[in-house]
């Protein structure tokens, strides 16, 4: 049975709490969107898996985040760094392979990173996150500092053994960890309502001993509510959750990917259930944030994305001297 949890402890949102999670959802949309086009173009390298859709999970969950939390994300991964604050324009140049990206245009869209936001990296590897972010957790837990680990994962790594053994450990060393199930319905062509035995992801904690919270992912505010209430749970020493959010993503599973799988599912909720048609909808109905206002959001993050994009084309690429280079640590 999942749990229902109190968001007694999550924070109001005020004004301006409310512009940057609306920020944060509309830099990711256009971000996702505009890579859409330009990878049409053959100028990207590698893999492309957008985010689209799926805005308010990122977003809900890491507005509770700060310098001392760390996250791990999946090879959908732009929408995480975004939202723990991985800078943009160097975002779009790791993408385009250029050496002024946040890797030095070594990683790609795979394999963004940024330790010093506490982004821990997108994961070629279904299910490598949970692990890592048990790591993180048991640093904070073992220093004090109050700090949380969220590891993102699909509905397809929630099958992988890495995933259900973080979270065991997890409750044994009752670690301040958050495992954020991101259940879009496919794990790339494969639906998870015939690939996942449980009706719901989240009904797994039960048997680690965690509370399992299941959220509507087209809703921010269900979202950083349960996120809130998990969260707070995790730095008081209340160890794991379990949070499954679902959604559906907008484009394929990777760019190319035709979704011969999937008819009008994604028609239907870019018109009914849209994150940021619901979170305009809901603060104009409460009064708290005029049109205007986020319009003027709209029309600045899309210049940001037109100078990312720019800046990346005209970024240089790495050289043959750069080969040998970010391969070793230095402790």
């Amino acid at each position: 049975m999942t749990d229902t949890l109190s968001t007694a402890a999550t924070p109001e949102l005020d004004e301006n709490a409310l512009l940057a999670a609306y920020r944060t959802m509309r830099t990711i949309r256009a971000f996702e969107e505009r890579l859409h086009e330009e990878f049409a173009t053959g100028e990207i390298p590698g893999f492309v898996h957008l985010y689209a859709g799926e805005e308010a999970s990122a977003t809900g969950v890491c507005s509770h985040l700060d310098e001392r939390d760390s996250i791990a994300s999946t090879h959908r991964g732009h929408g995480h760094c975004i939202a723990k604050g991985v800078d943009v324009l160097a975002m779009m140049a790791e993408i385009y392979g250029r050496s002024t990206g946040s890797c030095h245009g070594k990683g790609g869209s795979m394999h963004i990173a940024d330790l010093a936001k506490g982004m821990l990296g997108a994961n070629g590897i279904v299910g490598g996150g949970p692990p890592l972010i048990c790591g993180a957790a048991l640093a904070a837990k073992q220093q004090r500092s109050g700090g949380v680990g969220v590891a993102f994962f699909g509905d397809g790594a929630s099958n992988q053994g890495t995933t259900l053994e973080a979270l065991n450990l997890a409750s044994v060393w009752e670690l301040p960890a958050i495992f954020v199930a991101e259940n879009n319905g496919y794990a790339e062509a494969t639906a998870s309502t015939w690939s996942v035995a449980a009706d719901n992801i989240a009904d797994r904690a039960a048997g680690f001993g965690m509370p399992g919270v299941i959220v509507d992912g087209f809703d921010f505010f269900a979202v950083y509510e349960a996120a809130g209430e998990a969260i707070s749970r995790a730095r008081e020493g209340g160890g794991p959750t379990l949070l499954e959010i679902k959604f559906t993503r907008y484009f394929g599973h990777f760019e190319g990917d035709q979704q011969s799988y999937r008819a009008s599912e994604v028609a239907e909720a870019r018109a009914k259930l849209d994150c940021l048609k619901r979170f305009r909808a809901r603060v104009a109905e409460t009064g708290q944030l005029e049109p205007a206002r986020l319009n003027a959001v709209d029309a600045e993050v899309s210049a940001l994305i037109d100078t990312a994009v720019r800046e990346a084309k005209a970024a240089p690429k790495p050289t043959a001297a750069d080969l040998e280079t970010d391969v070793y640590v230095s402790y």
